[in-house]
């Protein structure tokens, strides 16, 4: 599911059900984080690892252990760039040399409606304007959950570039279904607005829904990060709705795009 968001420079390793965890071993680095994780916790915690490491074999590099920094963002081989997701019943990580790509974030949800006071806490007045049009013309997506995903994708790839925290309420997202703009032709976002510091997510079980696709643009209301010697202020990506779940995803170039 992930892989489709993403350009073929980018390797995906995704893992279904609530077992997704058997087998993986931890490194020491790891255990000593997960020492106090409860078990769902730290099932979670070694599934995506398990994901992240089938990558790095597909990349040609040796599997390692996957620290976290002092800001809990995950700490990556030398020469490589990846994002790491779970929910309930789904995990995913992807990765790329960092010479194919400056940047990446991907999100995946259950295809669940978003508790009424969190996106009150996360949307723009402009945002919420755009969801309630798109509503009126598709009830069958949860475009308040997909909202919400597509800015998790932004952050945790805007956060590698810029090392600091990006609100919510600082990047402001246009949803459109496939027929649209599509930054990469066949595969994902070009532009870029968490695992850095995943902010904690509504999570529920996966169930069944529609299956939709589209993208998004992000436009960045701070100043954005300096790639490839432009600031960009604008990022792309990519989302899917399937099988009771979203997944969304950003990539940013080194050319740059959006850039000023």
């Amino acid at each position: 599911m992930i892989e489709e968001l993403l350009p073929d420079s980018v390797v995906s390793v995704e893992a279904l059900g609530d077992d997704a965890a058997e087998g993986t071993r931890l490194y020491p680095e790891e255990e000593a984080l997960a020492v106090t994780f409860v078990h769902k916790r730290r099932s979670e915690f070694a599934a995506v690892r398990g994901c992240a490491r089938q990558a790095m074999e597909k990349l040609g590099v040796a599997p390692r252990a996957i620290p976290r920094g002092d800001s809990g963002a995950p700490v990556w081989p030398a020469g490589l760039i990846g994002s790491m997701t779970h929910c309930e019943g789904y995990c995913a990580a992807s990765l790329a040399h960092a010479g194919d790509l400056a940047s990446l974030g991907i999100d995946a949800e259950p295809h669940q409606e978003l508790p009424e006071d969190v996106i009150a806490s996360v949307a723009l007045p402009t945002e919420l304007d755009r969801l309630r049009r798109l509503a009126e013309r598709d009830q069958s997506v949860h475009w308040d959950r997909l909202l919400f995903s597509a800015k998790e994708s932004v952050y945790k790839a805007w956060f590698p570039l810029m090392g600091r925290w990006l609100d919510f309420l600082e990047a402001d997202i246009d949803l459109f279904e496939d027929g649209g703009p599509a930054p990469h032709g066949t595969g994902a976002g070009a532009f870029a607005p968490g695992d850095p510091v995943s902010r904690d997510s509504p999570r529920g079980p996966v169930t069944g829904g529609p299956e939709r696709s589209g993208g998004f643009r992000a436009a960045l209301l701070v100043p954005g990060p300096p790639v490839g010697g432009r600031r960009i202020q604008s990022f792309d990506g990519r989302w899917t709705v399937r099988q009771g779940l979203l997944a969304t995803a950003v990539t940013v170039p080194h050319g740059g795009t959006g850039a000023v």
